[in-house]
């Protein structure tokens, strides 16, 4: 249990910073009262999690497959393959960034942003798509970092980013007034200051090298059995946020609003539990390598513990101040319901979400990335899409109910399989 708060509890620092940022970039631009940026934020959003998420799957089959050679004593293979494979992140991902870029305006239309709003989230979306490579690059490092145990340097990482964010931040929006405009620059800049961070880090361990051409083929190889499943389970809940948005999109913007609030609320309530599963996978990897099955099943059952003590902590603190998270952020009519009911009642469904979250840790880190990928997915869009639409036909608060029946059935069947899958190890 030491073992997991401390690795869980310098990336959950790291991570809340980073969304803290998200936040407060959120409360500026609503400060501004114009329901046309707050909710072209929201829509911006659903498109970039996307990209994001497919930096955190590349980043955890990079962070199982190093864990385990270095629990197994191979350190300079570990090293040699992370380098190749690293190579490989960068290419693919600008691939990727400049392709979103460009398609901006038609990914914008499918989840149902019109006018200002999908006008404003167009150019966010030109000026922080291409910036992939970065963000994803500084991942990775950070990952590497909890490989070799370096809790304090991952946390580091993030951390700086997080911090010129917060400067710049008020500065282009309110003094510069360039609005949203100005929170896309400063995001570009964070991420560049986290790649650079990230390197100095890495260096210290050794754990980088000079890309080696034929090692590319056995590091895409075995580091990409982790991590596509992986990059395809992480793109399930961005996929399945952007369905939600899509039915939210039809109750207008005030419904869009409120969603947006709720989004960037969950990462900074639950930064414990979602840095579980960054901080918890090296420790099942590097002890599956060392063969110590007993300590891979203690691991899970302090996450799940420190699952349950979190959501309960954070379902108090945010029942009890509701009206402020409501007139913080401005939210009125529709968006005002949603922000209420969420914080009041539906945010113990979160402790499902971490059920579902540690159960694909660990399936990703023993050994079953497609056990994680067929979970997440799952609850993407059979324990979405169904729920969601059930739940519009009693307006947005009953597409708020629908996504907490789905994850209910997929966070509770995800565990179960977890414990099965470890006692067959």
């Amino acid at each position: 249990m030491r073992h997991v708060v401390v690795m869980a509890g310098t990336g959950a620092i790291g991570l809340m910073a980073v969304f803290a940022v998200d936040l407060l970039n959120f409360y500026y631009i609503s400060r501004l009262h114009d329901p046309a940026l707050t909710a072209g934020i929201g829509f911006a959003a659903a498109v970039s999690y996307v990209q994001i998420a497919v930096s955190i799957g590349l980043s955890i089959g990079l962070g199982a497959v190093t864990g385990r050679l270095l629990g197994a004593g191979k350190p300079m293979r570990a090293r040699r393959l992370a380098s190749a494979f690293l190579l490989v992140m960068i290419a693919g991902t600008a691939v990727l960034g400049s392709a979103t870029a460009l398609l901006a305006s038609w990914l914008l239309d499918l989840i149902g942003a019109s006018g200002e709003a999908k006008m404003q989230a167009a150019n966010f979306l030109h000026i922080v798509a291409p910036s992939l490579p970065l963000i994803c690059f500084g991942m990775a490092q950070s990952s590497l970092l909890r490989a070799v145990g370096d809790a304090r340097r991952s946390m580091q990482v993030t951390l700086a980013g997080a911090g010129i964010s917060a400067v710049l931040d008020p500065i282009l929006i309110f003094i510069l007034h360039l609005g949203l405009t100005g929170a896309a620059i400063s995001t570009l800049c964070a991420r560049s200051v986290v790649l650079v961070v990230g390197f100095a880090s890495l260096r210290r361990h050794h754990m980088l090298e000079w890309p080696r051409l034929f090692a590319v083929r056995p590091a895409v190889a075995r580091i990409g059995k982790v991590a596509l499943p992986a990059m395809a389970t992480n793109l399930a809940t961005p996929v399945g946020g952007v369905f939600v948005t899509h039915f939210m999109a039809k109750f207008g913007l005030e419904a869009i609003s409120g969603q947006a609030a709720i989004d960037r609320i969950v990462p900074v309530a639950f930064a414990m539990v979602f840095a579980l599963t960054g901080s918890v996978g090296p420790i099942m990897s590097q002890n599956l390598g060392a063969g110590k099955k007993g300590r891979v099943q203690e691991t899970l059952g302090a996450a799940l513990l420190l699952t349950a003590l979190c959501v309960l902590v954070t379902w108090v603190l945010l029942a009890l101040f509701h009206g402020e998270v409501i007139r913080l952020f401005g939210l009125y009519g529709v968006g005002a319901e949603l922000a209420r009911l969420f914080c009041c009642w539906l945010v113990g469904s979160y402790f499902f979400v971490g059920l579902l979250f540690v159960a694909n840790t660990a399936f990703n880190n023993l050994g079953y990335p497609l056990y994680s990928t067929g979970f997440n997915w799952g609850r993407a869009t059979l324990g979405t899409i169904p729920f969601c639409w059930i739940g519009a036909h009693f307006g947005p608060i009953g597409i708020l109910y629908g996504q907490c029946a789905g994850v209910l059935i997929f966070g509770s069947a995800a565990v179960l399989t977890a414990f099965r899958v470890i006692r067959r190890l």
